[in-house]
């Protein structure tokens, strides 16, 4: 039987020999929360999204829309930490905060400061790249900070070749607040109708208040409300609410059958229909940002939705082990190094073989600072864990010897 609160969900499995709740022979049937078990799909569908947003700074024809991939970057990042946490809380009782936000902070500051001491040092060649508020050192100090989207969106100032790093500071954000917040629901077990009515009423409200504040940008700049927190804030706690909704085994079990197969598909045509549709004046509208940006969060959720809950073609081809890995391996390297290879080269990038030339240097500058930065770093974490295993392995058989 589902829970009605937020405390943790007991798994069955087919070998248990009490039933609980519908009985055993739902349980069998019943699928496993998310995550369980590793989603190479949802690495592919960071592939796509990656492609979108660099063939977007690349003004490639029919990619004019190709800046919802960060949208869908956003939904992904709510459903992935949102499950993560649950997850936990099912199998210890609890969420120890300063494990998850050390390991956050290992996982994605080390590639920041590498690109930021590139950026620095290139800063005479590519910092102005596409204007720049600041002198160097600020601009690197405002983006290893994580407050890129304040300044963009409160004081409609930009960080020349660090700019894109906005997004970033809204992922930080998130994970600042809403871990703590999830803490204090599980304490307070409060009811999962209340906390997803919640979510619901932070995306209506933040969407409504977005076109509210939005202000016509000159020369068809992008409008400061995009970076703000108040729209960032959509997707986000769009992908937290589609977590807990799969954290309920009804909706799960529902999700595994025709409606995980529509939703796949349905989110799909939905997600690439709205970035063709997307034209070159998409700035000058208030319902681009109050309605459009919005709605494709919600597309992003359901295609993520089809593609954790059930086996499809479209789920095998996001799984396909290039696809896979280099959204797992090279995604984030990528996001954080095109701008800085496209500011460096593009003088040079004539054509459409100029593009391409383009795309194809910042995947190999991607793959390069992945394995020169992330997974030595990676490597190290692995290292350090076996280490305190062994320490307290040895240390538990000591204690052991002398009782």
């Amino acid at each position: 039987m589902a829970t009605n609160t937020l405390a943790p969900e007991h798994v069955r499995t087919t070998g248990s020999s009490t039933p609980v709740g519908r009985g055993s022979g739902a349980a069998r049937t019943t699928p496993p929360p998310p995550l369980t078990r590793r989603a190479p799909a949802l690495d592919g569908l960071r592939t796509i999204a990656i492609a979108m947003v660099i063939l977007y700074h690349l003004h490639v024809p029919q990619f004019e829309g190709g800046f919802i991939g960060v949208t869908v970057f956003f939904a992904l990042s709510g459903f992935l930490i949102t499950t993560l946490l649950l997850g936990e809380h099912r199998r210890t009782g609890r969420i120890r905060l300063g494990s998850f936000w050390l390991k956050r902070l290992l996982r994605l500051y080390p590639a920041l400061l590498a690109l930021v001491a590139v950026g620095l040092l290139l800063w005479n060649w590519v910092g102005d790249y596409k204007g720049a508020s600041f002198g160097p050192g600020e601009a690197a100090f405002i983006a290893l900070t994580y407050t890129g989207n304040l300044f963009r969106s409160f004081w409609d100032t930009t960080q020349g070749v660090f700019a894109h790093t906005w997004s970033l500071s809204m992922e930080e954000q998130f994970y600042l607040v809403w871990p703590p917040v999830l803490v204090l629901l599980f304490l307070v077990r409060s009811r999962r109708r209340w906390l997803l009515a919640g979510l619901g009423a932070v995306i209506v409200g933040c969407s409504v208040a977005a076109g509210l504040v939005y202000r016509t940008p000159n020369s068809g700049a992008t409008p400061d409300v995009y970076f703000s927190p108040v729209l960032g804030v959509v997707p986000l706690a769009t992908g937290c609410l589609l977590a807990l909704l799969l954290d309920d085994e009804r909706i799960r079990t529902w999700a595994a059958g025709l409606a995980g197969h529509v939703a796949t598909w349905a989110g799909l045509a939905l997600l690439v229909g709205t970035m063709l549709w997307i034209g070159d004046d998409w700035a000058q509208h208030a319902w681009t940002f109050s309605v459009v940006l919005p709605l494709t969060g919600v597309v992003s959720a359901v295609l993520i939705a089809g593609l954790v809950s059930v086996r499809s073609p479209l789920s095998v081809a996001f799984a396909w082990t290039p696809v896979s890995w280099f959204g797992r391996r090279v995604s984030y390297a990528a996001y954080l190094w095109h701008p800085l290879v496209i500011a460096l080269l593009d003088p040079f990038a004539v054509g459409p073989w100029g593009k391409v030339g383009l795309v194809g240097a910042s995947v190999l500058v991607a793959i390069g600072a992945a394995y020169a930065v992330e997974v030595p770093v990676e490597k190290a974490q692995r290292r350090f864990r076996e280490a305190r295993r062994l320490v307290a392995a040895d240390r538990a058989a000591r204690d052991s010897a002398t009782t």
